[in-house]
């Protein structure tokens, strides 16, 4: 009959049935006809969310085989069926985001229609009109009528501008040519992203059962733990306290700890920690996690850690930017957007470079909690601690080699603009906003006026980002809940660290929730001092911060440093 999806989820179900009767060889045999069949199906499906949203609904099949082939390697632990489920677990994650770097690297809009390309701005200005009209009409008086119909048509745009972009690939010259990565084996896996001196950690969360795989750069060693409910139920409690600097944060972390660190705590050796987490766990800082035998030391203390969607990325991430030229100039720093109308700046020129905000102000958070922009006008209270923070970076590096957008400059206009391509590291320092169902309006907060107190489109939205040129060593989004986004199964956190990734940084720092305003200029301070100073690389130079804050007994609590986190190549 041809029905390839049908004849997939025959064999699964067979699968299934058989492994229930304990014919595990069997069920075997047909679970990796029926994972070939959904490779195949899936490289069938149209390029960009339709595919994305195609491997979600088969991700079961993919928990399925995982299952079958670790009660193999407990039946016969040296056959090397823990390494098959491994690279099962490497198969199931990330692939749209292993295809969007492929086609970032190949150029795809390369040799296409200027006038698609022309279409796909045009609707991505409308996208961001539409957006920008709503939000100025939550500031009024608005009806819910008002409203319905904006985000109406903000979701029309947003599927025609997914539509557009599946056909600017398939009219591509280089999309056609172009060859998608496959999800690494184990072996190229030890060979290709780790070292001697780095522990990969991968975790698997499945409704029977969970698993780890701890990877070294010779040996590979599988770990069973709680189904993922029971995991939830432990992580939940423990990501909500460390959201609000809460003093059970220590006992809830622990227990946690037990789950995901105690099994392999005697292999960790002060080695660095490449994290792949699943679920939950990637709302998890691993580094604020205490050490099973030490309750009240962070992991932080004894490892560096960097996290990743999965394995396959850094090596891909390594062989795409191997030979890339480094950027001319060292950091573009934009903080302090003007975000109100009573904002004190669009009435007067008086610069506060030497007035920083009183130390009564600790309160201040960075950001509004998950800003949708929906029924309610957000609370955008300007960052003032953002100005000091941006102030002290730039001094740290020689003025023709830097710049430092404040006030009205910290625009939308200045972060799309070509120049910025010139700069090695980009630091945001304002308000992020991540929406939890369209990751499109997901983006970062910069001024929304401009010098003469007109409103202006501040907002620079993910499809904004996917759009820019920024081959950078560093993106620091110092910003809340920036590591967040739509979590969709088989890809995870669907968000902006992959719209920056796209558009060419090496490696992005992303945070957990809304944190601290002060607390966070205190931290970036220090993280660039030891780039700077003591010339170390993002990821040690991010570890020494946070462990500085954690010794500085008025930052010790993980709510301060805890958020930050490395994505991308620690190299």
């Amino acid at each position: 009959m041809e029905d390839r999806g049908g004849e997939a989820n025959t064999l699964t179900n067979m699968a299934s049935l058989q492994r229930s009767q304990g014919e595990l060889t069997e069920a075997l045999v047909n679970m990796e006809k029926a994972i070939n069949l959904t490779e195949e199906l899936r490289s069938l499906a149209p390029p960009g969310e339709l595919r994305q949203t195609f491997f979600s609904t088969v991700q079961d099949r993919y928990q399925l085989y995982i299952e079958l082939l670790m009660e193999l390697h407990q039946q016969n632990p040296q056959k090397g069926y823990d390494a098959l489920a491994f690279h099962a677990s490497e198969r199931s994650r990330a692939r749209s985001l292993l295809e969007l770097l492929a086609e970032a690297g190949a150029n795809i809009r390369e040799g296409v229609d200027p006038q698609l390309l022309q279409q796909e701005q045009s609707l991505i200005q409308q996208h961001n009109a539409i957006e920008h009209q709503r939000h100025e009409l939550t500031r009024g008086q608005f009806t819910q009528a008002q409203i319905d119909a904006l985000t109406t048509q903000s979701q029309s745009l947003i599927n025609q501008l997914n539509q557009l972009q599946t056909q600017i690939r398939v009219v591509s010259p280089n999309y056609a040519n172009l060859q998608y990565p496959q999800p690494l084996n184990l072996e190229q896996v030890q060979q290709q992203v780790l070292d001697d001196d780095t522990l990969l950690l991968q975790y698997y969360l499945g409704e029977e059962r969970s698993f780890l795989w701890a990877v070294t750069k010779d040996s590979i060693t599988s770990y069973i733990l709680p189904n993922s409910t029971e995991i939830e139920a432990v992580a939940t409690p423990y990501r909500e306290a460390i959201n609000l600097d809460n003093t059970t944060t220590v006992a809830q972390g622990l227990a946690l700890s037990e789950i995901l660190i105690a099994p392999v705590v005697n292999q960790l050796n002060n080695q660095r920690l490449l994290i792949v987490a699943d679920g939950i766990l990637q709302f998890i800082p691993f580094a604020a996690l205490p050490i099973p035998s030490q309750p009240d030391t962070p992991l932080l203390v004894e490892h560096e850690i960097v996290t990743a969607s999965s394995a396959t990325l850094i090596a891909n991430q390594r062989e795409q930017l191997a030979n890339r030229p480094t950027a001319a100039k060292a950091v573009a720093v934009i903080a302090d957007p003007i975000f109100e109308s009573n904002d004190p700046r669009l009435n007067s020129q008086i610069s506060s470079e030497n007035h920083p905000p009183s130390l009564d102000n600790l309160a201040l958070a960075r950001a509004t909690r998950s800003l949708g922009l929906g029924d309610t006008a957000p609370q955008l209270n300007r960052l003032e601690y953002s100005r000091l923070e941006a102030q002290n970076i730039a001094q740290l590096f020689p003025e023709n080699e830097r710049i430092k957008a404040l006030d009205f400059e910290a625009s939308r206009y200045l972060a799309t603009h070509p120049n910025l391509s010139q700069y090695q590291i980009i630091h945001f320092a304002t308000h992020g906003l991540i929406h939890p169902v369209n990751p499109e309006l997901s983006g970062l907060v910069l001024s929304l006026f401009n010098p003469q107190g007109e409103s202006d489109n501040g907002f620079l939205r993910l499809n904004d980002i996917f759009n820019l040129n920024l081959p950078a060593e560093l993106v620091v989004l110092s910003a809340c809940q920036t590591g967040l986004g739509r979590e969709v199964r088989g890809e995870g956190l669907v968000g902006l660290t992959r719209g920056f990734m796209y558009a060419g940084a090496r490696r992005v720092v992303v945070s957990l929730w809304n944190v601290n305003d002060l607390a966070t200029s205190q931290l970036m301070t220090r993280f660039y001092q030891q780039m700077l100073n003591e010339n170390q690389p993002p990821i040690i130079a991010l570890r020494q911060a946070q462990l500085e804050m954690w010794n500085s007994g008025q930052w010790q609590s993980p709510y301060y440093w805890g958020a930050f986190t490395i994505q991308g190549d620690w190299r």
